[in-house]
């Protein structure tokens, strides 16, 4: 695989750690909170070899940035939760810096 396939596995298993994580209600519901703390172990587990081939700093602001898009887009539609027309922006300009460094990054 290559090192963006594990990018793209390593945000995908964060953001359902943070959804699950949500669900578990401050791990009152233990069930929801195990399968998070798995979801960001299994994360850590495919970040790795990303980073053994891309730059840390396109790495983690590529994973940081995209979580943040994915978990507020989760929160407005799963979580009912309401996002001001600034912190949409702030969220855009988040989504943009994050396709940029994409963009200019080199294999």
């Amino acid at each position: 695989m290559t090192a963006w396939i594990f990018l793209a596995l390593a945000i995908t298993l964060e953001v359902a750690g943070t959804f699950l994580l949500k669900l578990s209600n401050g791990f009152e519901k233990w069930h929801w909170g195990t399968l998070s703390i798995l979801c960001y172990s299994a994360c850590f587990w495919m970040l790795a070899p990303a980073m053994k081939v891309l730059p840390v700093g396109v790495v983690y602001a590529i994973w940081a940035g995209v979580g943040i898009v994915a978990a507020s887009v989760i929160g407005v539609f799963a979580f009912g939760e309401r996002l001001s027309p600034f912190q949409f922006a702030c969220i855009a300009l988040v989504l943009v810096g994050a396709v940029g460094l994409r963009i200019t990054a080199t294999d």
